[in-house]
């Protein structure tokens, strides 16, 4: 059985580590499986690679609404833990399954319908097309089991169990890794099947992971099979995690029309080379991110526990340990990423103008690291205090507006190309990442009085 784990009393930063390394680990090793994918990728070729690239964007469509929802379930059974209402919990776990997964199944049938298209929007041509339509028709077609994780890691984050969902995604890199070449090439008899056997192993491993969550969700006693009742499906629990998790799900919403706004200034000012290093180059940064990212995790976990007891000086600390640790860790991440750039872009591709474009991401995105863990500890800090909206704002200002707006500035009318996308990116985060501090200092402010300094506090003398 695993230990229940309460967040509302003891020391913060040991609980903080507690859940966020963990989930740390498992994001480290969930994006090295996505780099075995590119690496892979990367080995059927420049046109391959690209159109893996681009499909990346139309798969976070679905990453972005269902993680939303499951972010809206985590914070509100959060926030029911802290309180201690077994009621509330009940229905939020089986109402949140079923929203969850009644999603997934209408995300199979549009994603299958729509995703072509969506690549040509893109700029996606010929091979990479053909490819990058393969790859992610394919990922679609799996979307239930993506649904039902989602669900079982927000009702496990809640009560601060991130080690399981750590081994799926541990066992899961190791199964890809046999999987992807299997699949791929076409060993022990198999059909060669190219970016569609990326995708399948990727599926595979996602029902895998349905079955171990489930062993293990049962075993821990947090949620049984028999705990799963229909007349238990509340319409205000449904209505309250569609207030939550709508917004959150918008937000991831605007990362991947983010990604699609960055594409198409990707193939209007570059090439496939150019579309292919920075899609390495992404996976090379979401590796530097990942120590950090398991914070956002146990922040919300965290602020939301503490927020439903009550223990709102708990919750500031919180927010505040959160931001020195990733800042931290960040600031070591930084000074290795730049002087390694080049060499671990040529660990994926070896066409030069590949290595070249995607070091020069890196080599000026480097600078945005600090920027993204800001921004991500004060939108876990909102969403567990049930104010998701700002997240929405941030993200279209982020996502969408702002960079339109300065990549064409800095790319079209003062002709820096793809260099001025890059330097678009950085200003974009560290704004967006200046809003969400200003936005979680205001709601800090609203639910705790500022602390009082004791009138017997005196000067030292000098």
């Amino acid at each position: 059985m695993v230990k229940q784990m309460s967040l509302t009393e003891g020391s913060i930063r040991p609980q903080l580590l507690r859940i966020a390394v963990p989930m740390s680990v498992g994001l480290f090793f969930n994006t090295l499986f996505n780099v075995v994918d590119t690496f892979y990728a990367g080995r059927l070729g420049t046109e391959s690679l690209a159109g893996m690239s681009a499909s990346f964007s139309v798969f976070f469509i679905q990453n972005a609404l269902l993680s939303g929802l499951a972010t809206g379930v985590s914070a509100l059974m959060a926030q029911a833990l802290g309180r201690n209402d077994p009621v509330a919990i009940q229905r939020l776990k089986n109402t949140g399954l079923v929203l969850i997964v009644s999603l997934s199944l209408l995300l199979t049938i549009a994603g299958l319908i729509a995703s072509p298209w969506l690549l040509y929007v893109l700029g996606a041509r010929d091979l990479a097309l053909s490819e990058g339509s393969r790859y992610v028709r394919t990922i679609y077609a799996g979307s239930l089991f993506w649904g039902i994780n989602a669900s079982l890691h927000a009702i496990l984050s809640a009560h601060g169990q991130t080690r399981p969902y750590r081994n799926f995604l541990v066992i899961g890199f190791f199964l890809n890794l046999i999987l992807d070449p299997l699949f791929i090439f076409g060993w022990l008899g198999l059909p060669r099947m190219g970016t569609m056997g990326v995708a399948l192993a990727t599926v595979l491993v996602q029902a895998m992971g349905t079955v171990y969550l489930s062993w293990q969700i049962s075993k821990s006693k947090i949620y049984q099979t028999e705990d799963l009742v229909l007349s238990q499906v509340s319409l205000k629990a449904a209505g309250d995690i569609l207030t939550q998790g709508i917004p959150a799900a918008l937000n991831m919403l605007t990362i991947a029309l983010g990604v699609f706004v960055i594409n198409w200034f990707i193939y209007r000012f570059g090439s496939d080379a150019a579309t292919a290093g920075y899609g390495v180059a992404v996976r090379i940064e979401q590796l530097a991110l990942l120590p950090a990212l398991g914070l956002n995790t146990a922040t919300l976990a965290m602020v939301g526990q503490n927020a439903g007891a009550g223990k709102l000086d708990r919750v500031r600390e919180v927010y505040h340990i959160s931001l020195k640790l990733g800042a931290l860790i960040m600031t070591i991440g930084m000074a290795l990423l730049y002087p390694l750039a080049p060499w671990l872009i040529a660990l994926f591709n070896q066409d030069p103008d590949v290595i070249a474009e995607g070091t020069s991401y890196l080599r000026i995105e480097f600078l945005a690291l600090n920027a993204y863990v800001i921004l991500n500890v004060c939108l876990s800090l909102l969403q567990g205090l049930k104010k998701p909206h700002y997240a929405v704002w941030i993200g279209l200002y982020r996502q969408i507006a702002m960079p339109i707006l300065i990549f064409n500035l800095l790319g079209r009318i003062l002709g820096l190309g793809l260099t001025g996308v890059w330097w678009g990116i950085v200003f974009t985060t560290w704004s967006g990442a200046v809003a969400a501090v200003l936005f979680a200092r205001f709601e800090l402010k609203r639910i705790i009085p500022e602390p009082i300094q004791s009138p017997s506090f005196r000067q030292p003398p000098l």
